[in-house]
C-alpha cells in the first residue's frame, strides 16, 4: 500500500494505450499523459486471433509466399499486341460483356456500369437504342463476368465487349497474358456510364482507326517494355494510377518513330498524336495490365497469404488471395473520402469502382505516393501525407520491389506484395488512390481522393485461409 500511496502521491506520468477517451480525461485533469496509438490484433477479435495463430509461422506459408514474392520481381510485362477483344480475351464468347470488379448482376449494378454496359450494347449493334439496350440488360441474354476472371482489367465501370480493342501485355518471364482497352479521355465517356452517339462515335474512331495505327507500330517495334517504362515514370513524379503524365509523355516518345514508318495518313497520324498528347490517363490503361500480369504470375500458389486482385464494382469491393484460388471475398464499396470537383459534393458520389487498384495491389499507384507528391493537389492531403501512405504500406506487405523505386526514399523499392496476415495483424488496410464517379450514369468523373478497402474483406479471406489449414 505504501508504494501505491507514494505513486498517486507523486505527478503522475500515465502511458494510455486503447481507448482514447481515457487520454483525453487525464489531459483534462492537467495530467501529464502520453497517448500510444495501438490496437490489438485483428481488432481483438478471438476468432480472427485464432486464424493469425493457426497460419502463424507455417513453413508451406512461408514456402509459398518466398515464390510468389519472387515472381512478382521477375515478371516483365511486355506490351506485345492490339487486337480485338473477342480474338484474344479468354472466355469472350457470344454476347459477353465484362465488367470491372467482383461479380455482379444487372439488378444490383450501380448507375455507371448501367450506362456503360447499355453503352457497350449499342456500340455492339446489340441494341437499337437506349430502351432496347435497358432491356436486353436485364433479360438474361448477356453474359456478365468480371475482367479479372478472363485475365482483364478495366477502369471505372471496366467495360470490355467482343469488339473493342485491346492492349496485349505479355508477361515474358511467365509466359501469361493480360488485357485492357485503349483509355477514352475524359469528360463524358463510356467507363463513366455516358452512351450517347458522340460517345459511341468516339469509340468506334477508337476502333477503326486509332487501334489500327497503333497495332501497326506496336508490332514494328517488337515490343514495349512496360515494367521499364513505370519504372522511369516513377522517377517523374507519377505513381502510375491517378498521375500518368510522365508515363504518357513516355509512351508518345516510343511509338512516334515508329508510326511515322506505318502506312497511316499524314491527316490520320496527327489525329492520332493528338488524342494520346491530349490524355494524360492514356498510359494507365497500359500500367494496369502490366500490373495484372505481374500479379497472375503470383496468383494460385497454395499456402500463399499474398492478396493478388482488389477490385470494385461500384457495388461491392472484392479481394482474391493467391492461396485460394479464384473465390472472392466482399463486402459494400466505400464512398471516397477525397476532393470535389465545383459544384459535386459526396452526396453525389458513387461507391468505389474499377479495376485500378491492381496498381496498388502491385506495389505502385497509392503505394507509391511519396514518390508523386504532386498527386495530392488531385486527390487531397499534403505531401507530408503521401510520404506517410507509403511508409505505411510496408507494414503490410512482404518485400520492396526490385524494379520499382523512390527516389525521394532513396530509391528505396516501393511496398509490394501485400500480406493477408500483416493486414489483420496491424489493423492497417491498403492504401488506394482513386477517381470518384458520379452516381448516375454518364455525368462522368467528379472528384478523387482515398479509399480503404472494406475490413470484412480481408477477416473472411483470413478465416478461410486458416479453414483451408485444417
Amino acid at each position: 500500500m505504501t508504494n501505491i500511496k507514494r505513486l498517486f502521491d507523486g505527478e503522475l506520468q500515465v502511458v494510455n494505450m486503447g481507448s482514447k477517451t481515457f487520454a483525453k480525461e487525464l489531459a483534462a485533469q492537467g495530467v501529464g499523459v502520453v497517448d500510444v496509438d495501438w490496437q490489438p490484433p485483428a481488432g481483438g477479435d478471438s476468432r480472427l486471433l485464432d486464424a493469425l495463430d493457426r497460419l502463424e509461422g507455417r513453413e508451406e506459408a512461408e514456402a509459398a509466399n518466398r515464390e510468389a514474392v519472387e515472381r512478382i520481381a521477375a515478371a516483365r510485362p511486355v506490351l506485345v499486341d492490339l487486337q480485338a477483344a473477342h480474338r484474344v480475351v479468354p472466355g469472350m464468347t457470344g454476347r459477353t460483356i465484362l465488367h470491372a470488379g467482383p461479380p455482379v448482376t444487372w439488378e444490383r449494378m450501380c448507375g455507371p456500369m448501367r450506362g456503360a454496359i447499355m453503352g457497350a450494347l449499342l456500340y455492339e449493334g446489340w441494341a437499337r437504342d437506349e430502351k432496347e439496350a435497358a432491356a436486353l440488360a436485364a433479360s438474361g441474354e448477356i453474359v456478365f463476368s468480371p475482367c479479372h476472371e478472363h485475365q482483364a482489367v478495366g477502369p471505372m465501370a471496366g467495360i470490355i465487349s467482343p469488339s473493342m480493342p485491346v492492349f496485349i501485355i505479355e508477361n515474358v518471364t511467365h509466359g501469361n497474358r493480360a488485357f485492357c482497352t485503349m483509355n477514352e479521355g475524359l469528360g463524358k465517356v463510356l467507363r463513366y456510364g455516358a452512351y450517347s452517339p458522340d460517345v459511341i462515335s468516339k469509340l468506334k474512331w477508337m476502333e477503326t482507326v486509332l487501334a489500327p495505327a497503333l497495332r501497326e507500330a506496336i508490332q514494328l517495334s517488337g515490343g514495349i517494355d512496360i515494367r521499364a517504362m513505370i519504372a522511369q515514370a516513377l522517377h517523374m513524379g507519377d505513381e502510375c494510377h491517378n498521375r500518368n503524365k510522365a508515363g504518357t509523355s513516355l509512351l508518345i516518345r516510343t511509338l512516334a518513330p515508329y508510326l511515322v514508318r506505318t502506312a497511316t495518313p499524314p491527316d490520320t497520324l496527327a489525329q492520332v498524336l493528338s488524342f494520346i498528347d491530349g490524355n494524360d490517363h492514356f498510359f494507365l490503361n497500359l500500367s494496369m495490365p502490366a500490373c495484372k500480369a505481374i500479379m497472375d504470375a503470383a496468383h494460385g500458389i497454395p499456402h500463399s497469404t499474398v492478396v493478388t486482385t482488389m477490385a470494385r464494382n461500384g457495388t461491392d469491393f472484392g479481394i482474391r488471395v493467391s492461396g485460394l484460388g479464384d473465390r472472392w471475398f466482399t463486402a459494400p464499396a466505400e464512398i471516397v473520402d477525397g476532393l470535389y470537383f465545383p459544384g459535386y459534393t459526396s452526396a453525389d458520389a458513387n461507391p468505389d469502382i474499377g479495376d485500378s487498384a491492381i496498381t496498388e495491389t502491385t506495389g505502385i499507384g497509392g503505394f507509391a505516393m511519396a514518390g508523386a507528391p504532386a498527386i495530392v493537389q488531385f486527390v487531397g492531403g499534403t505531401v507530408a501525407d503521401a510520404g506517410r501512405y507509403t511508409n505505411l504500406m510496408y507494414e503490410i506487405t512482404l518485400a520492396e520491389s526490385r524494379s520499382f523505386t523512390i527516389p525521394q526514399l532513396n530509391f528505396r523499392g516501393t511496398p509490394t506484395a501485400i500480406d493477408l496476415r500483416k493486414v489483420m495483424s496491424t489493423g492497417v488496410l491498403p492504401h488506394i488512390n482513386t477517381g470518384i464517379a458520379h452516381r448516375e450514369a454518364g455525368v462522368g468523373q467528379v472528384g478523387a481522393g482515398l479509399v480503404r478497402p472494406p475490413r470484412v474483406c480481408f477477416e473472411n479471406a483470413l478465416l478461410a485461409m486458416a479453414e483451408s489449414v485444417k
